[in-house]
């Protein structure tokens, strides 16, 4: 059976307004995982609005909540040094009671502006895609070993490089939480079929998303991974107006084999927007 979630982008709304609605979803059966964004100023609308960093706030909601599973889709890898971003990881986990779903991915394309922008503004370098495909391997590796490993190790790889590094505490979950990894790029699916348990796209283009699925499977065969292993997921932008659509995408989506559905829910949110969404979107 597919399950299903939301996603609140956490930029031109209130907290009290994504608050509610996770709320409201903990409290809907049918809604198995709520997810933020990573961006730390707006992708769209105003560039002088408001833009909520996306760990701080979901430790917030987990712990407000009871029952949802809870992620950021995806986190940028280009934003905190992987050792600091386990920890943080680590303590969200523990917040939540075990409900995280760890999603992260290379961080903005270079051809997005808006994106690109809020590097400059924070002092945030902002390296090739090659480099940023290759740190995202050295990063899911350095997190998973922080996670599980029960003495302090080094790491010398060409873009992490850690001297006795130590998790403690470890995660609630065992082994791990389920790393989630997002992204379309060749180079990026090579890193999912290395390191993730999940691996999420956005839709709009089906024939794309099969594409690039098949391109995963063949990679996991490569290196002798079941690609069945991997959940795959897909990000669905929610139209209020337009129900019949989403439907429609929705089943596509399951059709194609993507068994993990996000509903990006765009704001300002109706009341009663999640109990909407199970009653009218999910069949």
């Amino acid at each position: 059976m597919p399950s299903f979630g939301i996603m609140t982008a956490p930029m031109q709304v209130d907290y009290h307004d994504i608050l509610r609605v996770w709320r409201e979803a903990d409290a809907v059966p049918q809604i198995e995982h709520a997810w933020l964004f990573d961006h730390l100023m707006p992708i769209g609308g105003d560039p002088s609005g408001p833009a909520y960093e996306g760990w701080t706030l979901l430790s917030a909601l987990a712990a407000q909540t009871r029952r949802v599973r809870v992620g950021v889709l995806v986190t940028s890898n280009r934003f905190r040094p992987p050792a600091m971003l386990a920890k943080i990881a680590t303590t969200v986990d523990i917040v939540s009671g075990g409900r995280l779903n760890f999603g992260i991915g290379v961080g903005s394309r270079p051809s997005h502006p808006l994106a690109r922008l809020e590097y400059e503004a924070h002092g945030l370098p902002f390296r090739s895609t090659e480099d940023a495909t290759g740190s995202l391997a050295e990063a899911c590796a350095v997190i998973r070993r922080l996670w599980v490993e029960g003495e302090p190790f080094d790491f010398n790889g060409r873009y992490v490089r850690l001297a006795g590094a130590f998790g403690s505490p470890k995660p609630v979950q065992r082994p791990h939480p389920p790393i989630l990894i997002g992204g379309r790029s060749a180079a990026t699916l090579r890193v999912v079929a290395e390191h993730a348990d999940v691996w999420n796209i956005p839709g709009g283009d089906i024939e794309d998303v099969v594409r690039r699925s098949a391109l995963l499977d063949r990679y996991c065969a490569e290196i002798g991974r079941d690609p069945a292993s991997i959940t795959r997921s897909i990000h669905l932008p929610v139209t209020y107006d337009r129900a019949d659509e989403v439907r429609a995408a929705i089943g596509d989506a399951i059709g194609a084999g993507f068994g993990h559905i996000v509903l990006g829910l765009p704001a300002p949110y109706p009341e009663g927007v999640v109990r909407w969404v199970a009653d009218e979107l999910i069949v």
